[in-house]
């Protein structure tokens, strides 16, 4: 059966058709992310919603869609996304951060220009018949300081148009290495020597708690007398009362704003100042940027509900149409080796280390991890899944550490999980054979070699002599088959372990009579996804 997607804001004909073509049916209501009630009663029929600003996917409305694997915001922002509870659902969040990069950089720079040489004001001036030659009187660009606050995508293009402008640019992003800044042709720095020497002030980050109010009353007054700011990036990045009483008393030069604190924008401190320029979240109001986003969330979305690739997702790690069939495996085996460490393990998890040998290390680890997080605790959270893993895990304070390292034995590529409790430390590898199908190859430092299959026990014992016989027979007398098993052990009269392939599950009285042995330390059920 096609997914099913439904588009309830106003994407292209063009973006539709691209659904279509990919195999997915397509309900196309432009109309429909305004009338919230309707949109509830019928979310629940559809595998992906495709949005732009208008429809708010909202808690309750994530809540009603029980079918819903992916939302695609075609633009940047996912303010109108409630991706927290998108990611307990499992629902991936997309959005298209490339779409609309060059436009809104290029409303910065016309921002700037429109600031720098007061343009609107002397517009109006002139169409109302007034010849005011001498009261506006601009700045050049040339030769002046651009502070661009985050230098991401958008930021790192406004740099460059900049850079061409003959400005001298420094840049503030504490993700930006020094060795991408010189390849810019900027000069990374600290925000506060930012604020003291640039003439003009750029913002491109995205909102978060750091970044909220990063222009507030006392950045501002660490700012260049005679300043200009721009912001064409999130409302509430700058402080808009604050900036405004700086432009009150001469201190700031002006302002160029596209966005604001409370959108749409009817009022706001900064309306009617001097020098003062706003526009009505424009950046991305370009007939090219539209149409780009609208493309794109469309290939994103068919993409991943069609093949299974993930690309540009805020909740999950990006998987690409080519990897997918590659890690498809791999992440059945992280799987894999989560559940049986999750369905082991009886007390709270502190520490989860995961190693990643030879040709695993070179694999999209982050979508490994994630499949190997949900395995370890559906045991305790039925529901979860790789978009929620990583959160669930963190909530819970467990330390998560990733090693990768080249091929060091016989595997060409394997993933170990070592966990630590609150009592022990135990650790599990797996790899992938020919066939595709995962393999556990070591157990508590124990080497050994099985298959994974859908009902199996796990048998932790001393190395005693009778143990076959006595499982057999307790087995046998149960009458559970046993399809198959593989033994292993550290050494002679030493630690050893087993793994029994059953037909159908085992019950509590079975275990209690297997462990009634005094070398038996642990006889666990496991229960395995081997579709």
């Amino acid at each position: 059966m096609a997914p099913r997607v439904l588009v309830s804001d106003a994407l292209s004909e063009t973006a539709v058709q691209i659904f279509r073509d990919r195999g997915v049916d397509v309900d196309f209501m432009p109309a429909l992310g305004k009338d919230k009630d309707k949109l509830l009663e019928i979310i629940g029929q559809y595998d992906g919603l495709a949005i732009r600003s208008a429809t708010k996917a909202t808690e309750k409305l994530i809540a009603a869609a029980t079918n819903l694997k992916v939302i695609g915001r075609a633009g940047i922002g996912v303010d109108n996304v409630d991706i927290q509870a998108a990611s307990r659902r499992g629902i991936i969040v997309m959005n298209t951060p490339f779409g609309n990069s060059i436009t809104t950089a290029e409303h910065a720079i016309a921002l700037m220009f429109a600031v720098a040489r007061q343009l609107p004001a002397a517009d109006a001036s002139t169409q109302a018949g007034k010849w005011e030659k001498s009261k506006f009187m601009g700045v050049e660009i040339t030769g002046k300081t651009l502070g661009v606050i985050g230098a991401g995508n958008i930021g790192s293009i406004v740099c460059s148009r900049a850079i061409g402008l003959k400005m001298h640019v420094v840049a503030y992003d504490p993700f930006l290495s020094k060795e991408r800044a010189e390849e810019m042709g900027v000069t990374k720095v600290e925000l506060d020597e930012l604020l003291a020497r640039a003439d003009f002030i750029t913002l491109h980050v995205p909102m978060t708690d750091k970044t909220r109010g990063i222009l507030n009353a006392e950045a501002l007054a660490k700012t260049k007398k005679g300043v200009r700011i721009i912001n064409c990036a999130r409302g509430g990045l700058v402080d808009e009362a604050a900036l405004a009483e700086a432009i009150k008393s001469g201190h700031v030069a002006g302002a160029g704003f596209d966005v604001f604190e409370v959108e749409p924008a009817t009022e706001s401190p900064l309306f009617g100042l001097p020098n003062v320029v706003c526009t009505p979240h424009l950046g991305a109001s370009t007939t090219e940027a539209q149409e780009n986003v609208a493309l794109q969330v469309a290939e994103q979305m068919s993409d991943y509900l069609v093949r299974g690739a993930v690309s540009n997702a805020i909740n999950m790690p990006s998987i690409t149409a080519e990897e997918a069939p590659i890690l498809k495996p791999f992440i059945r085996l992280a799987d894999v080796l989560g559940s049986f460490a999750g369905q082991v393990t009886e007390s709270p998890i502190k520490e989860i280390e995961i190693l990643y040998d030879g040709v695993t290390a070179g694999m999209n680890t982050k979508a490994l991890t994630s499949a190997l997080l949900a395995g370890l605790i559906r045991n305790q959270v039925s529901d979860v899944n790789m978009v929620s893993a990583p959160i669930m895990v963190k909530e819970k304070g467990i330390v998560l550490s990733e090693v990768k390292r080249d091929k060091t034995g016989v595997y060409d590529g394997y993933i170990k999980l070592t966990i630590t409790t609150e009592r022990q430390t135990r650790s599990i590898a797996g790899t992938v054979f020919s066939d595709g199908k995962p393999r556990f190859i070591q157990i508590k430092g124990i080497n050994l070699d099985a298959d994974v299959g859908a009902h199996m026990i796990y048998l932790a014992n001393t190395d005693v002599p009778g143990m076959i016989g006595f499982v057999g027979t307790t087995l046998g007398d149960a009458g559970v088959n046993i399809a198959n098993f593989q033994l292993g052990r550290d050494k002679e009269s030493g630690e050893a372990i087993a793994l029994l392939y059953v037909d159908g599950t085992v019950g509590q009285d079975v275990l209690d009579k297997l462990t009634a042995h005094a070398a038996i330390k642990q006889a666990k059920p496991l229960v395995f996804n081997v579709d």
